[in-house]
């Protein structure tokens, strides 16, 4: 069973860690996704959440065998910077998304960041 949910096949959800309006939105879109255990495929973040609830969500979905991609709103990513430019994996995509309030910035975008770095920009 282990080897079967490492198949990029099984990897059929997004997941969002983001301020409300964009987790609202992405939700209303359709991606919201509560499993049996109740647990959730996304994170609202308000100016209340700590530093150590962002990183724990951003470890869990990364982790996660049923997540293709990870949406993170870049204002949030900056918040944790350090674990967001350590991760290099494929699978989940990690992509720096906009907020209403934060446009976004190309220069603190680490995907980005890394491919000028093996394009040689």
């Amino acid at each position: 069973m282990a080897a079967t949910t490492s198949n990029p096949k099984d990897r059929n959800l997004l997941a969002v860690i983001g301020d409300e309006d964009s987790v609202t939105g992405l939700l209303l879109a359709g991606i919201g996704h509560v499993d049996q255990n109740q647990k959730k495929n996304f994170l609202i973040v308000d100016a209340k959440t700590q530093t150590s609830v962002i990183e724990s969500a951003f470890q869990d979905f990364t982790e996660r065998k049923d997540v293709a991609i990870l949406l993170i709103n870049q204002h949030i990513a900056e918040k944790i910077r350090p674990t967001v430019d350590r991760y290099q994996a494929a699978f989940p995509a990690l992509l720096e998304i906009p907020s209403k309030e934060h446009p976004y910035d190309p220069a603190k975008d680490s995907v980005l960041k890394r491919v000028q770095k093996l394009r040689g920009d």
